[in-house]
């Protein structure tokens, strides 16, 4: 009660902003303190006991809301330390930070030039240069941003459904034939979630092979292509995987792109992981054939460490979103106002309310520079490597597919030393599936570090290891080695 908009509140407001400051800047710093630990572990259970959660009738005291606020950031999973590689999106990046507070200050929302004005016009430069980086002439074309890479990969089902069926907008999925969709069995589970949610129903995604690096074959699609099309299906997209969550392959884009041309189906690249590489003039050829899509999904908030979350889909043809999404509401998109209403992007985003995701990526480019990303990615790559040279040939490691990884993603099992006689049977394969999930379980109870891992068609579990924190260094991948090490020695 004692906070702006209250009168007088100034002096109490500018010092409760000053704590919450510092309680920032002490979290901040600790991130990045190897002696803390990256997790401070409770089961759920203990930690609804050990404090009031609960939300009364009567106000609390800003002291205690301040006790809120560290209570918090004391159980909060450091995603930046140095050694969390447990997800895709890591690291904590300073710039990034500012950008957020600002945007969260500024408090605005997406859907027009009249109330965001600045952020709009960035969103409008963002995404046009990334169009470039694609590889479509001039930036041509159009995009937004989502919540998440799941949404941007339900966007392009969206549209290119639209575009082959338009009628589809009014008279819905009745209307129009039995759709098919084509995505490799080790894409990400939101092409068949995005069918769900469409109407298109998760029967209708049809999984093509991977080859034992994960990449989707070719020959196969076309022959579930034909396949599909001799029962009468129409098959609609085409959604290859450039970085795929657990192997970081990518799929072969122009064979499929040929392939997409050959049968007229709109091709997808879902770039969420792998779309950084386009920023390195070293790795970037891991993408061919991109420029021939006609959507892309990648992910800032991943490999170019932009804080959560920043999710781009970029299309090559002009207008479509638009006209596949909008809805002509007049309280907000009046058509009789003083600026030019291209600038109006709400009405080709699935939302209405949109949050301005863009700022801290612009504000972090303008800091860096394309070279400081790139800079960043290729040191995260090269950690990469440094782990695979590292564990190859190493006792008590056997990697889950040959070859040097493609992307930061390192895939292994570690084999105790009680399993490591033993012969491929199917007990050795039911105790080496207990292996990781105790190791993981060890390593966040002590906090030292996470990982993670998952078992994947008969493959019984494994450690994927991904690096996108341009803080790690060959110190923390060491660490990482002999932590595994430690705590697996006794199983």
């Amino acid at each position: 009660p004692d906070l702006l908009p209250t009168c007088n509140g100034e002096i109490t407001t500018m010092s409760f902003l000053q704590d919450v400051v510092d309680i920032l800047l002490q979290y901040v710093v600790k991130s990045f303190d190897r002696s803390t630990k990256v997790i401070d572990f409770h089961y759920p259970n203990e930690l609804l006991q050990e404090y009031n959660w609960e939300l009364a009738d009567q106000p609390q005291t800003l002291e205690e809301i301040l006790l809120n606020c560290r209570t918090t950031l004391k159980y909060a999973i450091k995603t930046g330390h140095p050694r969390y590689f447990n997800q895709l999106s890591t690291g904590l990046d300073m710039v990034g930070l500012a950008a957020d507070w600002l945007t969260s200050a500024a408090n605005t929302n997406m859907f027009t030039y009249e109330i965001a004005p600045v952020f709009v016009l960035l969103e409008y430069v963002t995404l046009r240069k990334m169009r470039e980086m694609v590889g479509w002439p001039g930036g041509c074309g159009d995009g937004i941003f989502s919540p998440g890479g799941a949404i941007s990969n339900m966007y392009a089902m969206l549209i290119a459904r639209f575009k082959m069926f338009p009628e589809v907008k009014e008279k819905g999925m009745a209307a129009i034939p039995r759709l098919v969709a084509f995505t490799s069995e080790h894409s990400h589970f939101s092409v068949k979630k995005g069918a769900a949610a469409l109407g298109i129903g998760t029967d209708s995604v049809i999984l093509i092979r991977c080859d034992e690096r994960g990449k989707m074959i070719p020959s196969d699609l076309e022959r579930r292509i034909l396949e599909a099309k001799q029962k009468g299906f129409v098959p609609f997209l085409v959604s290859a995987t450039a970085g795929t969550t657990v192997y970081g392959a990518f799929d072969p884009l122009i064979a499929i792109a040929d392939i997409c041309k050959k049968y007229k189906i709109w091709m997808h690249v879902d770039g969420a992981w792998g779309g950084g590489l386009l920023m390195s003039r070293k790795h970037k050829w891991k993408l061919n054939g991109v420029e021939r899509a006609n959507s892309v999904t990648w992910n800032p908030h991943k490999m170019m460490g932009v804080p959560l979350q920043c999710s781009a889909l970029l299309v090559r043809e002009e207008g479509l979103m638009q006209s596949c999404n909008q809805m002509h509401a007049s309280y907000l998109f009046q058509q009789d106002k003083h600026y030019d209403l291209s600038y109006d992007t709400g009405d080709k985003a699935l939302q209405c309310g949109r949050h301005v995701d863009v700022f801290k990526l612009w504000l972090m480019w303008r800091a860096k520079g394309t070279t400081g990303f790139e800079a960043q990615i290729d040191k995260c790559l090269e950690l990469a490597e440094y782990l695979y040279n590292k564990i190859k040939n190493r006792e008590g490691y056997e990697m889950v597919f040959d070859g040097k990884p493609q992307h930061t993603n390192v895939c292994f099992w570690y084999i105790p030393p009680s399993l490591r006689g033993m012969e491929d049977s199917e007990e050795r394969t039911s105790r080496l599936m207990k292996v990781a999930p105790v190791i993981k379980a060890r390593m966040m109870e002590y906090g030292t570090t996470m990982v993670s891992y998952q078992p994947l068609g008969d493959k019984a579990n494994f450690f994927r290891m991904v690096i996108s924190n341009p803080a790690a260094t060959h110190q923390d991948i060491d660490f990482l080695i002999d932590e595994i090490e430690r705590l697996g020695q006794d199983l």
